[in-house]
Protein backbone atom coordinates (compact mmCIF):
# COMPACT_ATOMS: atom_id res chain seq x y z
CA UNK A 1 0.00 0.00 0.00
CA UNK A 2 1.20 3.65 -1.13
CA UNK A 3 1.00 5.85 1.90
CA UNK A 4 4.02 8.61 1.42
CA UNK A 5 3.78 8.97 -2.34
CA UNK A 6 5.50 12.00 -2.98
CA UNK A 7 4.20 14.60 -5.87
CA UNK A 8 6.66 16.56 -8.09
CA UNK A 9 5.40 18.89 -10.23
CA UNK A 10 6.70 19.96 -13.78
CA UNK A 11 7.29 23.60 -12.02
CA UNK A 12 9.40 22.11 -9.36
CA UNK A 13 11.60 19.85 -11.46
CA UNK A 14 12.01 23.52 -13.36
CA UNK A 15 13.40 24.71 -10.21
CA UNK A 16 15.54 22.09 -9.03
CA UNK A 17 16.96 20.25 -12.39
CA UNK A 18 19.72 22.81 -13.82
CA UNK A 19 22.10 22.15 -16.35
CA UNK A 20 25.58 22.43 -14.65
CA UNK A 21 24.22 19.40 -12.21
CA UNK A 22 22.02 17.42 -14.82
CA UNK A 23 24.70 17.16 -17.80
CA UNK A 24 27.22 15.66 -15.65
CA UNK A 25 24.47 13.13 -14.14
CA UNK A 26 23.86 12.31 -17.88
CA UNK A 27 27.62 11.26 -18.75
CA UNK A 28 27.80 9.11 -16.11
CA UNK A 29 24.56 7.74 -16.53
CA UNK A 30 25.44 6.92 -20.67
CA UNK A 31 28.86 5.67 -19.33
CA UNK A 32 27.51 3.08 -16.72
CA UNK A 33 24.83 1.89 -19.60
CA UNK A 34 27.33 1.22 -22.14
CA UNK A 35 29.53 -0.58 -18.90
CA UNK A 36 26.50 -2.77 -18.44
CA UNK A 37 26.61 -5.61 -16.75
CA UNK A 38 29.42 -4.88 -14.86
CA UNK A 39 28.06 -1.19 -13.75
CA UNK A 40 24.78 -3.34 -12.60
CA UNK A 41 22.39 -1.42 -14.88
CA UNK A 42 19.23 -3.26 -16.94
CA UNK A 43 17.44 -1.48 -19.43
CA UNK A 44 15.37 -3.54 -21.84
CA UNK A 45 14.45 -1.51 -24.92
CA UNK A 46 11.31 0.88 -24.76
CA UNK A 47 7.89 -1.35 -25.62
CA UNK A 48 5.61 0.80 -27.63
CA UNK A 49 2.14 0.08 -28.23
CA UNK A 50 0.80 2.20 -31.35
CA UNK A 51 -2.39 4.33 -31.14
CA UNK A 52 -2.89 3.69 -34.92
CA UNK A 53 -6.43 6.42 -35.22
CA UNK A 54 -4.07 9.01 -34.17
CA UNK A 55 -0.68 8.47 -35.29
CA UNK A 56 0.38 8.30 -31.11
CA UNK A 57 1.95 5.99 -29.23
CA UNK A 58 2.52 5.17 -25.43
CA UNK A 59 5.82 4.12 -24.82
CA UNK A 60 6.77 1.99 -21.07
CA UNK A 61 10.63 2.48 -20.28
CA UNK A 62 12.19 1.11 -16.77
CA UNK A 63 15.38 0.86 -15.70
CA UNK A 64 17.65 -0.27 -12.88
CA UNK A 65 20.74 0.67 -11.42
CA UNK A 66 22.32 -1.32 -8.98
CA UNK A 67 24.88 1.12 -8.21
CA UNK A 68 22.87 4.50 -7.93
CA UNK A 69 20.18 2.08 -6.17
CA UNK A 70 17.60 3.45 -8.49
CA UNK A 71 14.42 1.75 -9.71
CA UNK A 72 12.10 3.27 -12.03
CA UNK A 73 10.18 3.96 -15.31
CA UNK A 74 8.77 6.66 -17.58
CA UNK A 75 5.48 6.55 -19.18
CA UNK A 76 5.63 8.58 -22.40
CA UNK A 77 2.41 9.14 -24.83
CA UNK A 78 3.56 11.24 -27.93
CA UNK A 79 0.79 12.21 -30.22
CA UNK A 80 1.90 14.26 -33.15
CA UNK A 81 -1.59 15.82 -34.37
CA UNK A 82 -1.89 17.28 -30.93
CA UNK A 83 -2.76 21.35 -32.04
CA UNK A 84 -2.31 23.97 -29.60
CA UNK A 85 -1.48 21.03 -26.52
CA UNK A 86 1.93 19.52 -26.23
CA UNK A 87 2.43 16.47 -28.13
CA UNK A 88 4.51 14.79 -25.51
CA UNK A 89 3.64 14.04 -22.33
CA UNK A 90 5.27 11.61 -19.05
CA UNK A 91 5.36 10.73 -15.95
CA UNK A 92 8.03 9.09 -14.32
CA UNK A 93 7.61 6.88 -11.05
CA UNK A 94 10.69 6.41 -8.88
CA UNK A 95 10.67 3.12 -6.73
CA UNK A 96 12.04 2.09 -3.53
CA UNK A 97 14.58 -0.51 -5.30
CA UNK A 98 14.85 -3.18 -2.19
CA UNK A 99 10.76 -3.05 -1.81
CA UNK A 100 9.53 -2.17 -4.98
CA UNK A 101 7.42 0.85 -2.94
CA UNK A 102 6.13 3.94 -4.88
CA UNK A 103 8.46 7.08 -3.53
CA UNK A 104 7.91 9.81 -5.74
CA UNK A 105 6.05 10.11 -9.32
CA UNK A 106 7.22 13.17 -10.80
CA UNK A 107 5.64 15.34 -14.13
CA UNK A 108 8.47 14.02 -16.66
CA UNK A 109 7.72 16.47 -19.82
CA UNK A 110 10.25 18.60 -17.92
CA UNK A 111 12.61 15.90 -17.40
CA UNK A 112 12.77 14.25 -21.02
CA UNK A 113 13.02 17.91 -22.48
CA UNK A 114 16.13 18.89 -20.44
CA UNK A 115 17.50 15.13 -19.95
CA UNK A 116 17.70 14.92 -23.66
CA UNK A 117 19.17 17.80 -24.26
CA UNK A 118 21.74 17.19 -21.35
CA UNK A 119 22.49 14.14 -23.19
CA UNK A 120 23.61 16.07 -26.58
CA UNK A 121 25.40 18.42 -24.64
CA UNK A 122 27.17 15.76 -23.14
CA UNK A 123 28.04 14.07 -26.12
CA UNK A 124 28.86 17.24 -28.26
CA UNK A 125 31.97 17.42 -25.41
CA UNK A 126 33.58 13.94 -26.30
CA UNK A 127 32.71 14.72 -30.14
CA UNK A 128 33.11 17.92 -31.08
CA UNK A 129 36.06 19.19 -32.99
CA UNK A 130 37.92 22.26 -31.40
CA UNK A 131 35.25 24.99 -29.99
CA UNK A 132 32.20 25.44 -31.27
CA UNK A 133 31.39 29.13 -32.61
CA UNK A 134 28.39 28.78 -34.82
CA UNK A 135 25.04 26.68 -33.38
CA UNK A 136 22.43 25.57 -35.86
CA UNK A 137 19.13 24.16 -34.66
CA UNK A 138 16.21 22.61 -36.92
CA UNK A 139 13.38 22.66 -35.60
CA UNK A 140 11.40 25.41 -33.24
CA UNK A 141 9.56 22.86 -30.24
CA UNK A 142 10.48 22.47 -26.94
CA UNK A 143 13.56 20.43 -27.83
CA UNK A 144 14.79 22.96 -29.97
CA UNK A 145 14.73 25.34 -26.81
CA UNK A 146 16.36 22.93 -24.63
CA UNK A 147 19.01 22.42 -26.49
CA UNK A 148 19.74 25.96 -26.96
CA UNK A 149 19.91 26.12 -23.09
CA UNK A 150 21.67 23.06 -22.51
CA UNK A 151 24.92 23.14 -25.16
CA UNK A 152 25.06 27.65 -24.28
CA UNK A 153 26.12 26.32 -20.80
CA UNK A 154 28.63 24.69 -22.31
CA UNK A 155 29.85 26.77 -25.26
CA UNK A 156 29.74 30.18 -25.94
CA UNK A 157 28.46 30.68 -29.46
CA UNK A 158 28.87 33.65 -31.55
CA UNK A 159 26.03 33.18 -34.28
CA UNK A 160 22.99 30.82 -33.67
CA UNK A 161 20.93 30.26 -36.63
CA UNK A 162 16.82 28.51 -36.36
CA UNK A 163 14.92 27.07 -39.17
CA UNK A 164 11.83 25.53 -38.62
CA UNK A 165 8.97 23.86 -41.15
CA UNK A 166 7.02 26.64 -39.83
CA UNK A 167 8.86 30.17 -40.43
CA UNK A 168 6.57 31.81 -37.81
CA UNK A 169 7.65 29.42 -35.18
CA UNK A 170 11.59 29.51 -36.26
CA UNK A 171 11.12 33.39 -35.72
CA UNK A 172 8.87 32.93 -32.48
CA UNK A 173 11.46 30.99 -30.72
CA UNK A 174 14.56 33.06 -32.07
CA UNK A 175 13.20 36.60 -30.37
CA UNK A 176 12.56 34.29 -27.19
CA UNK A 177 16.36 33.25 -26.79
CA UNK A 178 17.83 36.81 -27.24
CA UNK A 179 19.44 39.01 -30.22
CA UNK A 180 22.20 36.50 -30.95
CA UNK A 181 19.45 34.01 -32.28
CA UNK A 182 18.51 34.52 -35.91
CA UNK A 183 15.41 32.42 -37.51
CA UNK A 184 16.52 31.65 -41.45
CA UNK A 185 14.00 30.70 -44.37
CA UNK A 186 16.04 27.73 -45.64
CA UNK A 187 17.36 24.66 -43.80
CA UNK A 188 20.76 24.95 -45.72
CA UNK A 189 21.30 28.66 -44.94
CA UNK A 190 21.09 27.34 -40.95
CA UNK A 191 23.40 24.44 -41.60
CA UNK A 192 26.18 26.20 -43.88
CA UNK A 193 29.30 26.89 -41.91
CA UNK A 194 27.74 25.50 -38.41
CA UNK A 195 30.62 23.80 -36.38
CA UNK A 196 27.40 22.50 -34.27
CA UNK A 197 23.94 21.42 -35.73
CA UNK A 198 20.43 19.90 -33.71
CA UNK A 199 17.95 18.50 -35.51
CA UNK A 200 14.99 18.11 -33.38
CA UNK A 201 12.42 17.68 -35.86
CA UNK A 202 9.72 14.62 -36.97
CA UNK A 203 9.94 14.76 -40.11
CA UNK A 204 10.01 11.79 -42.65
CA UNK A 205 12.80 13.39 -45.17
CA UNK A 206 16.13 14.41 -44.32
CA UNK A 207 16.57 18.39 -42.93
CA UNK A 208 20.09 18.03 -43.74
CA UNK A 209 21.75 17.02 -46.72
CA UNK A 210 25.66 16.08 -46.75
CA UNK A 211 27.11 18.79 -49.03
CA UNK A 212 25.43 21.27 -46.57
CA UNK A 213 27.31 20.08 -43.85
CA UNK A 214 31.47 21.48 -43.55
CA UNK A 215 33.81 19.12 -42.77
CA UNK A 216 34.71 18.12 -38.89
CA UNK A 217 31.30 19.39 -38.04
CA UNK A 218 29.11 17.85 -35.21
CA UNK A 219 25.63 16.82 -35.37
CA UNK A 220 23.12 15.89 -32.69
CA UNK A 221 20.38 13.71 -34.58
CA UNK A 222 17.98 13.91 -32.40
CA UNK A 223 14.21 13.77 -34.18
CA UNK A 224 14.16 10.94 -36.33
CA UNK A 225 12.77 8.28 -33.27
CA UNK A 226 10.68 5.91 -35.36
CA UNK A 227 12.12 3.74 -37.80
CA UNK A 228 10.66 5.66 -40.93
CA UNK A 229 11.36 9.06 -39.67
CA UNK A 230 14.83 10.61 -41.23
CA UNK A 231 16.08 14.03 -40.75
CA UNK A 232 19.90 13.06 -42.18
CA UNK A 233 20.77 12.44 -45.49
CA UNK A 234 21.81 8.76 -45.77
CA UNK A 235 24.91 9.82 -47.89
CA UNK A 236 25.96 12.09 -44.78
CA UNK A 237 25.42 9.20 -42.38
CA UNK A 238 27.44 6.59 -44.44
CA UNK A 239 30.09 8.86 -44.63
CA UNK A 240 30.22 10.03 -40.78
CA UNK A 241 31.08 8.41 -37.86
CA UNK A 242 27.85 7.64 -36.04
CA UNK A 243 27.57 7.87 -32.52
CA UNK A 244 24.75 6.40 -30.46
CA UNK A 245 23.06 6.16 -27.38
CA UNK A 246 22.47 2.49 -27.01
CA UNK A 247 23.54 -0.02 -30.26
CA UNK A 248 20.21 -2.13 -29.42
CA UNK A 249 17.89 0.76 -29.52
CA UNK A 250 19.30 2.49 -32.89
CA UNK A 251 19.19 -0.88 -35.02
CA UNK A 252 15.34 -1.34 -34.27
CA UNK A 253 14.09 2.63 -33.75
CA UNK A 254 16.25 4.79 -35.76
CA UNK A 255 15.37 5.99 -38.81
CA UNK A 256 18.41 7.31 -39.73
CA UNK A 257 20.17 4.22 -38.84
CA UNK A 258 18.12 1.95 -40.72
CA UNK A 259 17.28 3.77 -43.83
CA UNK A 260 20.68 4.59 -44.62
CA UNK A 261 22.62 1.57 -43.44
CA UNK A 262 25.31 3.11 -41.45
CA UNK A 263 27.83 1.57 -39.64
CA UNK A 264 27.94 2.36 -35.66
CA UNK A 265 31.26 3.74 -34.53
CA UNK A 266 30.33 3.51 -30.79
CA UNK A 267 27.88 4.27 -27.89
CA UNK A 268 28.20 7.72 -26.66
CA UNK A 269 28.68 5.78 -23.35
CA UNK A 270 31.47 3.86 -24.40
CA UNK A 271 33.04 6.87 -25.58
CA UNK A 272 32.65 8.66 -21.88
CA UNK A 273 33.71 5.55 -19.99
CA UNK A 274 37.64 5.35 -22.30
CA UNK A 275 36.31 2.42 -24.05
CA UNK A 276 36.04 3.92 -27.41
CA UNK A 277 38.46 6.64 -29.12
CA UNK A 278 37.28 9.41 -30.97
CA UNK A 279 38.71 10.95 -34.61
CA UNK A 280 37.72 14.62 -34.13
CA UNK A 281 38.66 15.45 -37.53
CA UNK A 282 35.68 13.44 -38.44
CA UNK A 283 32.21 14.52 -39.28
CA UNK A 284 30.52 13.17 -36.54
CA UNK A 285 26.94 12.23 -35.58
CA UNK A 286 25.33 11.46 -32.49
CA UNK A 287 21.91 9.97 -32.92
CA UNK A 288 19.72 10.41 -29.39
CA UNK A 289 16.76 8.18 -28.89
CA UNK A 290 16.37 8.71 -25.08
CA UNK A 291 17.29 6.00 -23.04
CA UNK A 292 15.10 5.42 -19.54
CA UNK A 293 18.15 5.32 -17.52
CA UNK A 294 18.66 9.24 -18.37
CA UNK A 295 14.75 9.27 -16.81
CA UNK A 296 16.04 7.09 -13.86
CA UNK A 297 19.21 9.29 -13.08
CA UNK A 298 17.89 12.43 -13.99
CA UNK A 299 14.37 12.12 -11.56
CA UNK A 300 16.51 10.39 -9.38
CA UNK A 301 19.11 13.62 -9.21
CA UNK A 302 15.58 15.68 -8.47
CA UNK A 303 14.58 13.41 -5.09
CA UNK A 304 17.97 14.09 -4.08
CA UNK A 305 18.51 17.64 -4.23
CA UNK A 306 15.14 18.30 -3.11
CA UNK A 307 16.00 16.18 0.09
CA UNK A 308 18.95 18.36 0.54
CA UNK A 309 16.93 21.08 0.30
CA UNK A 310 14.25 20.00 2.93
CA UNK A 311 16.99 18.98 5.32
CA UNK A 312 18.33 22.62 5.30
CA UNK A 313 14.81 24.18 6.07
Amino acid sequence: MVEHLRLISASTVAEILQYDDLIPTMEKALAKFSCRPDSGVIQPVRTVLRVPPVDGFLGVMPAYSEMDDILSTKLVAFFPRNKGIPSHNAVIMLFNSHTGIPQALLDGDVITARRTAAASAAATKHLVSGVPQQLAILGAGVQARSHYYALSSQFNFQQVRIWNHNPDKAKALAAELGPEVEAVAEASEAVQNADLIVTVTSSSTPVVQADWVKPGAHINAVGACRPDWCEIAPELMQKSAVYVDSKEAAIKESGDIIKSGASIAAEIGEVIAGKAEVRRSDTTIFVSLGMAIEDAAAANLVLKRLAERDNTN
